[in-house]
C-alpha cells in the first residue's frame, strides 16, 4: 500500500537503481541503449572494463588494451562481438567467447573516404553493423571467425545527426542546412528506406543554420505506431513550447497528427512510459504526462493535447550510500537524491542515468494516486484502460463509484461500463477468431497481453461484492447499477451469466419486491437459463408464483424437458408430468428413453393405487411398442413395481385399477372417451357390471395379444362369466 506521502505523486524511481562506478577523470561511462548496458571504461579499458546491464546475469568485467579514449562501446545483440570506437574514422571489435572472456585478436574496420568522418555506429543484427558518417550510411557484415567485415550497402547523403530506436529498428538521419530533412530507414532483414519529410520549424534563422539538434528528436513506439517526436521551442519565451509527433507511414511521407502543448518553456527531457508520452521540465522541477488515445482539441488534421494532469514532480528517492560520520557507528545513510539533476541524461524509453551519482533508474507510473488527483471517473477509466497492470485500480475505482459519499450518477455508470464491455468485446471476438483459425494464439498473445480485460467474475468478486459489505446502499440503487451493467453486456452481445440475474433477484426478494421481480421476468429483463430457474423454485415458499414462473422459463428454453419432469414429479403431479412427456417432447424421443423407475416411484409414494395403475400401464404400452412385450429391462430396476402391480390385481379391488387405466388413455391421448362415457352408463344403471366392462374396454383398447388379461379374468370370475363377455373381433 502507498502511503499518505506517496499518493502525492505518480510518477516515480525505480526502487533498486542499477549502481555502477560514477563517472571521474579516470573512469568513463557509456550507455548501450539497445542492451540497456552500462559500461564503465577505467583508463581507456586498461584498469578494467565493467559492464552492468538489467539483471546480474548480464554483469562481466573484463580488460582491453588502451588505444585510446573511448568514444563509444557496444555489443552485438548476441552479446558475443564487442564493438569499440576510438576515432572518427574507424571502430574496433573484440569476440567474446561463451564465458564472456575477451578473445586477444582485435580487428577493425575504417570508414570509406579520406574526409569522411564518422558521426556514430549501430548494430542492425546479430553480424551486422552500419557507420553512421557525415557523407552517408555504410552497411557491413561482421565474420567473427575471419576477425574481418564486407561492405553490404552504401547510402550517400550528407548527415548532420542520428537517432535509433533499437526495438524498431528505425534509423533517423538528419540532413540539410537547417536540419530538419529527415530521413528515416529500418532495417528488417534488408535495409528498408522509408519516403523522407521535413519537420516544420517555428522561424528559420538568417543566415540560415542548423537549427533542428539531435537532442530535440526522438523515435518513440506508441500504442504500436511509430512516431518522430520533436520538441519545438518557440522564439518567444513567453509562449511555452510544444512537442509535435509525426506518424511514420510505410509508403508516404510521416504524417502529422498530435501537438502536445507544454505551457512551459526551458531544458525538457522526454520518456516514453506506458504509451505516455512523460516530459520532464527542469526549471520547474516537474513532470507532465500526455496520451494521443485521449481526447483533444482538432485543428484540421492534427489533434491539440493538453497534459493528463498537472505538473507534478518525481517521488523523491533516497539512496543508501557510505556514511560520511563514521563515529556515528553506521556505515550507510541515506541521502536524498538530487532529482531533475543537471547531470540527468535520459534514454529511451523509460531510462535516466546520473553518471556523476553512479545510477541508472528506469521510470515508473504509479496508478493508484491518479484515483483522487482524476475527478472525471470516465476519463479515469479511459486512462487506466489503456495502462499496463491497471486491472486492480480499475476495480477499485468502479467499487468506489457505488459507495454512499463517493456514488456518481447512473449515466457515468453506463458509460464507465461500456468502456470496460468494449474492450471485454473485442477480446472475446480475438478469442473466438483464434478457435476459428482467422489469427494464432501468438499473434493474440502479442496483442493482448498489456491490455486489461475486466469481465463478469471480475465485476461480481471485486466491485458487485460491495452491495454485501456496505449496508448503507439503497437497494433501488443497486438493482439500477446491475440492470445497467446488463444492458451493456447485451449491447455488446456478450452473454449474461446466470449468478448476476441471481443477484439482483437476491437483492428484490430481500426487500420484498415481488412485484418487480414478476415484471422483470415477464418482460425478459433476466434471461432465461436453467440456474435462474432453479433459484425461481426455490423461492416458492415466499412467492408462490415462483414455480410456475420457473416452469414457464424452463419450457422456453427447450432444452430442459428432463427438469420440467423432475420438478412435476418431485410435487407428485403425475399426471402433468406425463401430459407433458407426451405430448410436448414426444417427437424428441425422450418418451422412449425417460426412466419409468421414477414415475412408478412417484406414483407408489403417493399411496393412490388407481394412479398407480395407471402410470404402470402406461410404462407396459411403451415397453411393448419398443421391445414387443410388456415387461420391463432388469437394468430400469423396475421388479419392485412390477410386484405391487400384480399385488393390486390380485387383491380383488372391483377393477378400480382399470378405471383408472381409462385415465392413462385420455392421457397419452388414445380418444377413449366413449368407452369411459359408457362405462359410466353401466354404472348409474346398477347392474354392477364394472369388471367386465371395464374388462372389454381393455381389450377393445390393446386389440391384441391379450391372452394375460382374459386368463386371469377367468381364475376370478371362472368360465361361466366369460362365457358372457361380448366378443369383438
Amino acid at each position: 500500500m502507498a502511503t499518505a506521502e506517496e499518493e502525492k505523486f505518480y510518477i516515480e524511481l525505480c526502487k533498486k537503481p542499477i549502481r555502477f562506478e560514477p563517472i571521474s577523470k579516470a573512469n568513463n561511462i557509456f550507455f548501450d541503449d539497445a542492451n540497456k548496458q552500462v559500461f564503465a571504461v577505467r583508463s581507456g579499458g586498461a584498469m578494467g572494463v565493467t559492464v552492468k546491464g538489467p539483471d546480474e546475469k548480464t554483469s562481466i568485467s573484463f580488460r582491453m588494451e588502451d588505444r585510446g579514449d573511448v568514444i563509444s562501446v557496444k555489443f552485438s545483440p548476441d552479446k558475443r562481438i564487442l564493438a569499440i570506437q576510438r576515432s572518427s574514422k574507424s571502430v574496433e571489435f573484440i569476440n567474446f567467447k561463451s564465458d564472456m572472456t575477451p578473445d586477444a585478436v582485435e580487428y577493425s574496420q575504417t570508414c570509406k573516404g579520406k574526409s569522411t568522418e564518422m558521426i556514430g555506429f549501430i548494430w542492425t543484427a546479430v553480424n551486422e553493423v552500419a557507420f553512421i558518417t557525415n557523407h552517408g550510411l555504410e552497411q557491413y557484415q561482421v565474420f567473427p571467425e575471419k576477425h574481418s567485415l564486407k561492405s553490404q550497402k552504401m547510402i550517400s547523403l550528407q548527415i548532420n545527426w542520428f537517432v535509433w530506436l533499437s526495438e524498431s529498428y528505425i534509423l533517423l538521419l538528419s540532413s540539410g542546412t537547417l536540419g530538419n530533412a529527415l530521413h528515416p530507414f529500418q532495417f528488417r532483414n534488408f535495409l528498408n528506406r522509408l519516403p523522407k519529410f521535413e519537420v516544420d520549424l517555428p522561424v528559420i534563422p538568417k543566415p540560415p543554420k542548423l537549427s533542428l539538434l539531435e537532442r530535440d528528436v526522438i523515435i518513440a513506439n506508441i500504442y504500436g505506431y511509430l512516431y518522430i517526436v520533436v520538441l519545438r521551442h518557440q522564439p518567444n519565451a513567453t509562449v511555452g513550447a510544444e512537442i509535435v509527433l509525426y506518424q511514420l507511414q510505410k509508403d508516404s511521407p510521416a504524417k502529422k497528427t498530435d501537438i502536445l502543448q507544454l505551457d512551459m518553456s526551458g531544458r525538457f527531457a522526454i520518456n516514453i512510459v506506458d504509451n505516455l508520452v512523460m516530459v520532464h521540465h527542469q526549471a520547474s522541477k516537474t513532470s507532465l504526462i500526455f496520451d494521443v488515445k485521449m481526447s483533444g482539441d482538432m485543428e484540421a488534421v492534427v489533434k491539440i493535447h493538453h497534459s493528463v494532469l498537472p505538473p507534478l514532480p518525481i517521488n523523491p528517492f533516497k539512496l543508501l550510500l557510505p556514511s560520511l560520520n563514521m563515529t556515528a557507528g553506521t556505515e550507510k545513510a541515506e541521502y536524498n537524491c538530487e532529482l531533475y539533476s543537471g547531470n540527468w541524461i535520459v534514454f529511451q524509453p523509460d531510462v535516466v542515468i546520473d553518471a556523476k551519482l553512479g545510477c541508472l533508474w528506469y521510470i515508473k507510473l504509479n496508478l493508484e494516486p491518479l484515483v483522487t488527483m482524476l475527478s472525471d471517473k470516465c476519463k479515469l477509466i479511459h486512462f487506466l484502460l489503456c495502462r499496463r497492470d491497471s486491472k486492480k485500480v480499475i476495480l477499485s475505482v468502479c467499487k468506489q463509484m457505488l459507495i454512499p459519499g463517493q456514488q456518481v450518477k447512473l449515466p457515468i455508470v453506463s458509460q464507465a461500463y461500456d468502456m470496460l464491455n468494449q474492450v471485454y468485446k473485442a477480446y472475446r471476438d480475438a478469442e473466438s477468431q483464434v478457435s476459428a483459425g482467422e489469427i494464432s494464439p501468438s499473434v493474440m498473445q502479442n496483442t493482448w497481453k498489456r491490455k486489461v480485460i475486466i469481465d463478469q467474475s471480475d465485476m461480481y468478486t471485486n466491485v458487485f461484492s460491495v452491495f454485501e459489505d456496505c449496508k448503507d446502499i439503497r437497494y433501488k440503487f443497486m438493482v439500477a447499477v446491475l440492470i445497467e451493467y446488463i444492458r451493456s453486456l447485451n449491447h455488446f452481445s456478450i452473454p449474461v451469466q446466470h449468478y448476476l440475474y441471481e443477484l439482483i433477484i437476491n437483492i428484490l426478494v430481500h426487500n420484498n419486491c415481488f412485484y418487480q421481480l414478476h415484471q422483470f421476468l415477464q418482460y425478459h429483463v433476466l434471461s432465461d437459463s436453467k440456474p435462474l430457474a432453479c433459484l425461481m423454485l426455490s423461492l416458492e415458499s415466499v412467492y408462490a408464483p415462483a414455480h410456475q414462473l420457473a416452469l414457464d422459463m424452463l419450457k422456453r428454453l427447450q432444452t430442459a424437458n428432463e427438469e420440467i419432469i423432475e420438478v412435476l414429479l418431485s410435487k407428485q403431479q403425475l399426471l402433468p408430468a406425463l401430459r407433458f412427456l407426451f405430448r410436448f417432447i414426444r417427437s424428441v424421443g425422450i418418451v422412449d428413453s425417460v426412466s419409468a423407475r421414477k414415475f412408478l416411484e412417484t406414483a407408489m409414494n403417493t399411496e393412490d393405487k388407481m394412479l398407480f395403475y395407471a402410470v404402470f400401464k402406461f410404462f407396459e404400452e411403451r415397453n411393448f411398442r419398443l421391445k414387443g412385450n410388456p415387461r420391463f429391462h432388469p437394468g430400469e430396476h423396475c421388479d419392485q413395481y412390477v410386484t405391487f402391480n400384480i399385488i393390486l390385481l390380485v387383491a380383488g379391488e372391483h377393477c378400480d385399477q382399470y378405471v383408472t387405466f381409462n385415465i392413462m388413455l385420455l392421457v397419452a391421448g388414445e380418444h377413449c372417451d366413449q368407452y369411459v362415457t359408457f362405462n359410466i352408463m353401466l354404472l348409474v344403471a346398477g347392474e354392477h357390471c364394472d369388471q367386465y366392462v371395464t374388462f372389454n374396454i381393455m381389450l377393445l383398447v390393446a386389440g391384441e395379444h391379450c391372452d394375460q388379461y382374459v386368463k386371469h379374468f377367468e381364475s376370478l370370475y371362472g368360465t361361466e362369466a366369460l362365457a358372457l363377455v361380448p366378443v369383438h373381433s
